[in-house]
């Protein structure tokens, strides 16, 4: 028995998906993730001001702690702990 093939032969059937499935992959390399900073967000990095004043006063405080002239209020001190416990 002689079997004729019709048509073009030796074309592959699975080719044409396979050239579909790398030009979809080429197209998604085109996107790229980016970041946006907000311009409150860069105010907010204004802020490194405070700490070069906040450790100012925590060496002062060090300081008088360490030569005994710290003196705390204690009303003070009290009136605050009664407003953060009663929060």
């Amino acid at each position: 028995m002689k079997i004729q093939s019709y048509g073009v032969s030796n074309i592959n059937p699975y080719q044409a998906q396979q050239t579909k499935a790398s030009a979809a992959k080429a197209t998604n390399k085109t996107f790229k993730d980016q970041l946006e900073i907000s311009s409150q967000a860069k105010d907010l990095q204004g802020v490194q001001g405070y700490e070069a004043t906040r450790t100012e006063k925590v060496a002062a405080l060090k300081e008088q702690i360490q030569s005994g002239t710290y003196q705390v209020d204690s009303k003070k001190l009290a009136q605050d702990l009664l407003n953060h416990y009663r929060r």
